[in-house]
């Protein structure tokens, strides 16, 4: 089913291949899926496409997940291990390390990190890598898209010149498309089938070849006119909430000053049918998109001089969250339980970024467990989704850090808890009962009608 790729291809001579044939073998299920990443986007990606009928291979570098993906077992708690079991069970589903197989698929979707440097750059490192991993085994008639979330420009400038450099061209013998991930991990509301999915090709063949595959896939299309826009979409919405979730932390502050309760504002506000939409505070960014995707646009405007004074306000505002909390708590103890932060025993209660997954990346939690330490805290966690810290680039010296187990009398002996993610599983009652002071950053208590005398908002 394969178009073989002849020598004279790689020599420059056009290796053009029938759209309409493509999109035939798409419908027929016969276009195999190739998925770099199996992470947070890249595993719910393959699960659509197998479950709809697609012939789908996972490659990862990380042997062990490569290893429990075909043994039907999950390394993400959303992803129940029945789903990956059933689609390992159908044959339409296998992991691998051998990128020698990425010659195998007819499209291959790239879902790698795209993090920050120490400097706040882009690091393009993972994208460039699996770049010059698939160019090898590039062949014609292969459609590759380059999901991860990045600046303008990434696809056509880092990704197709090195594809290129074999002699095979996009647009003729291969086709070059860019579809930013929208996950939502744990959004029950929203899973990878049914968010809208934005494609935008490198030329009209790439758009029309990748839009027929997704389509097949998800509900909805949003086809735009090239890959530099579409890698705009994304930046552009996770910069509207980046700013958005500043402008509530910035008002949380100031009503905070007057006496006022944020979340009783924001709550009366939202009634409102049109002209306001609802952010709420809280510790600090988390994700790998939010607190990241700001930078990339930052970095990419000053090539073209051109200030971005408004998203890097938002960033400042942001990034100070997790230290005013800790300045909050250690106002805290010493006006309600006449306690110093240096000496005090500290429970946060959430380590994952956001409620009901077990997702680590860029917590805020972090940074308040390093800023209490440094104030001469000694932290301990409760996570029910993150019953150990692994090891991180980021952390190492937290690496190995156990949960503890929620009970009246652990509780009692601590100076204080904060509240930092808000995850439905967390027992809360027993907080409130036992807690000598709740620092709440999510109006977790209040949400669930405990809140008392020892709560504070925060």
């Amino acid at each position: 089913m394969h178009t073989t790729l002849q020598p004279s291809s790689r020599a420059g001579q056009s290796s053009r291949i029938d759209i309409a044939s493509l999109q035939e073998r798409i419908r027929q299920r016969t276009f195999k899926v190739g998925v770099i990443g199996m992470g947070y986007v890249g595993l719910p990606l393959g699960e659509v496409f197998a479950q709809d009928g697609f012939p789908v291979i996972g490659f990862d570098v990380d042997y062990s997940k490569v290893e429990a993906l075909n043994a039907g077992q999950s390394y993400i708690r959303h992803i129940p291990s029945e789903t990956i079991a059933a689609m390992v069970g159908t044959g339409r589903f296998r992991a691998t390390t051998a990128f020698d197989d990425l010659s195998e698929p007819d499209a291959i979707l790239i879902c790698v990190p795209t993090p920050l440097n120490r400097h706040r750059e882009p690091d393009m490192s993972y994208v460039e890598a699996t770049a010059r991993q698939i160019a090898p085994r590039l062949r014609a008639g292969q459609l590759v898209v380059l999901e991860s979330t990045t600046y303008p420009g990434t696809t056509e400038d880092i990704v197709k010149p090195i594809l290129e450099e074999t002699g095979l061209k996009s647009g003729e013998d291969f086709y070059l498309a860019y579809s930013p991930e929208r996950e939502d991990p744990g959004n029950r509301d929203f899973s990878t089938s049914r968010i809208p999915k934005v494609v935008g090709g490198d030329g009209m063949d790439a758009t029309a070849l990748a839009v027929a595959l997704y389509g097949e896939v998800v509900n909805g299309i949003v086809e735009v006119r090239d890959t530099r826009t579409a890698e705009a979409v994304k930046l552009t919405e996770n910069i509207f909430r980046s700013v958005n979730i500043a402008l509530v932390n910035e008002l949380k502050q100031i009503y905070e000053a007057m006496g006022i309760d944020i979340w009783e504002v924001i709550d009366a506000a939202k009634t409102k049918p049109f002209g306001f939409m609802p952010f709420y505070p809280g510790p600090g960014l988390g994700g790998h998109c939010i607190p990241i995707d700001p930078f990339y646009l930052t970095w990419k405007a000053r090539e073209h001089e051109l200030p971005t004074r408004f998203v890097e306000l938002a960033g400042e505002i942001n990034t100070a969250m997790p230290r005013h909390i800790v300045t909050r708590l250690g106002e805290e103890l010493n006006s309600r339980a006449a306690t110093a932060m240096n000496g005090a025993r500290v429970l946060l209660v959430g380590l994952a970024y956001k409620k009901n997954v077990d997702d680590i990346r860029e917590s805020p939690a972090f940074k308040l467990i390093e800023h209490m330490e440094a104030a001469g805290a000694r932290v301990d966690y409760h996570d029910p989704y993150c019953p150990v810290i692994p090891d991180s680039r980021e952390h190492p010296e937290l690496a190995g850090r156990p949960s503890v187990a929620l009970a009246d009398d652990g509780v009692a002996g601590y100076d204080a808890v904060v509240i930092c993610t808000d995850h439905d599983e967390v027992d809360y009652a027993c907080l409130a009962r036992s807690a000598k002071l709740i620092l709440d950053t999510r109006n977790a208590m209040a949400s669930r009608n405990l809140f008392n005398a020892n709560v504070r908002k925060a």
